[in-house]
């Protein structure tokens, strides 16, 4: 092999080191939002069908999924306490 062979080789590789570095951050970010909006969901869901009976409804709207999501269990809490302060 030619030593242009090998170094526009070694180049092509950095770029595409270079390449995903860049865009798999922000698509990892995306993949740890989207599934904290599952799990955000899937509480919501869970606290409509339990409160049912006392008259507890959260609705379900990107904010509530996103705080019942990256909060977890003391982001239900809140939206609970929230709903039960305002209504």
């Amino acid at each position: 092999m030619e030593w242009k062979t090998i170094v526009l080789s070694l180049l092509g590789l950095f770029g595409l080191y270079l390449f995903g570095t860049i865009f798999a951050r922000p698509l990892v970010l995306l993949g740890k939002l989207g599934l904290s909006l599952v799990v955000g969901g899937v509480l919501l869901a869970l606290v409509n069908f339990v409160c049912s009976g006392l008259g507890i409804h959260i609705a379900m709207n990107p904010v509530t999924l996103i705080t019942a999501g990256i909060l977890q269990i003391p982001g239900i809490v809140l939206l609970v306490l929230a709903n039960y302060v305002v209504l």
